[in-house]
């Protein structure tokens, strides 16, 4: 029965339902970390719990699911997973937690609103992604790029008008601080730690595109990946954490923080992301990635009491506005019958003179 049911969902809905769920993962990781933080959390302990509790999730799991279609392994393959997770994990958290503590949560999911730009950047420098600026599909993927990141820019940069407007005075003095940024630090090293942590986000997809053509297992490649980022952040926090308190737990927002990075975003969010760089490729994937800057600003709205702004509105336009055309673009891809090709003249040289009875030889090109 659940095999049927899988089956009455088309596929391209699945990535879509996927897509969504990973983007609610990773919305409430912001705030729950900052709370984390301001409890004083270690920013090299922290990511070894949350590696931790993701490969007790992900490990069983990718062994018994991809028992039967894992390839063997190689030192090829080892050293691919290494980097995965010096990219994708050490480099990519490590600069996160670094930049949030020194930012906001709100500007720090508004920072990566850049994650699918430079994704789509280095999948089509790096021809992962194919883009056609001669056809129309290629157009439609590009300006969705684009206006995906004008949207989440318009929220971010663009306040206007109050449209909804909660007045709760106990939401703001006591909720709206973790996201207003009220315990800025070092600003300028938060924004390049933010930036940091979006290129590593960006090249981290890129690369499980890579991955996946050689290693065709989703879930071991998680788990193998996370695997690594343990081990060098393990490594990290044996050589720079000196203190011994810090690998205690002194607070419930430690543990809540622990754990919910840990299951929601390194196991589960995870797990999401490579089967869909699998399904839709890296640029698909990464172009929802706006998406979660509605979610932050309609729990920030509607949950904390923050005022909703018409910016908001315009922005979350242009991101679905955006979505739908990259959406578009690669339905279009799908369909070769419906792609505009140009005839090679040397096949069409040859279907006549074989015609006319001649030799099938193709014209020399001087």
């Amino acid at each position: 029965m659940i095999a049927e049911a899988e089956n009455m969902v088309p596929e391209r809905a699945k990535l879509h339902i996927v897509l969504t769920l990973l983007q609610l993962c990773n919305a409430g990781n912001h705030i729950i970390l900052r709370l984390a933080l301001d409890t004083g959390v270690s920013k090299l302990v922290f990511p070894v719990y949350r590696n931790i509790i993701a490969l007790i999730l992900l490990g069983p799991l990718a062994f018994f699911s991809e028992k039967n279609q894992r390839p063997s392994l190689t030192i090829s393959c080892v050293i691919r997973f290494f980097l995965l997770g010096l990219v994708g994990i050490t480099m990519k958290e490590g600069c996160y937690l670094v930049g949030l503590e020194n930012t906001s949560p709100t500007f720090a999911c508004s920072m990566q609103n850049s994650v699918p730009a430079l994704t789509f950047l280095m999948a089509t420098i790096l021809r992962v992604e194919r883009v056609r600026l001669n056809r129309i599909s290629g157009i439609a993927k590009v300006l969705g790029v684009i206006a995906s990141v004008a949207g989440a820019s318009v929220i971010t940069l663009f306040k206007g008008p109050v449209i909804y407007n909660p007045h709760s005075s106990l939401h703001q003095k006591h909720l709206l601080p973790l996201l207003g940024g009220v315990y800025e630090k070092n600003w300028t090293l938060g924004c390049i730690a933010l930036i940091g942590h979006c290129l590593s986000w960006s090249g981290w997809i890129v690369m499980q595109a890579y991955v996946l053509k050689i290693f065709p297992a989703p879930l071991s490649v998680s788990a193998s990946t996370c695997f690594f980022g343990i081990v060098q952040f393990l490594i990290l926090a044996i050589s720079f954490e000196h203190d011994s308190e810090a690998w205690k737990l002194n607070s419930r927002e430690e543990l809540y923080g622990i754990l919910y990075a840990g299951v929601m975003v390194s196991a589960v969010a995870a797990a999401l992301q490579i089967w869909a760089v699998g399904k839709g490729g890296p640029v698909f994937t990464s172009i929802y990635q706006p998406v979660q800057t509605i979610i932050v600003g309609l729990i920030a709205s509607f949950a904390l009491g923050e005022e909703f702004f018409l910016g908001g509105i315009i922005g979350a336009c242009l991101i679905i506005f955006g979505l739908y055309l990259v959406v578009w673009g690669k339905s279009e891809e799908a369909k070769p019958s419906k792609e505009v090709m140009v005839p090679s003249p040397s096949k069409k040289h040859v279907e006549e003179n074989s015609s006319l009875g001649q030799p099938l030889i193709p014209p020399q090109v001087p």
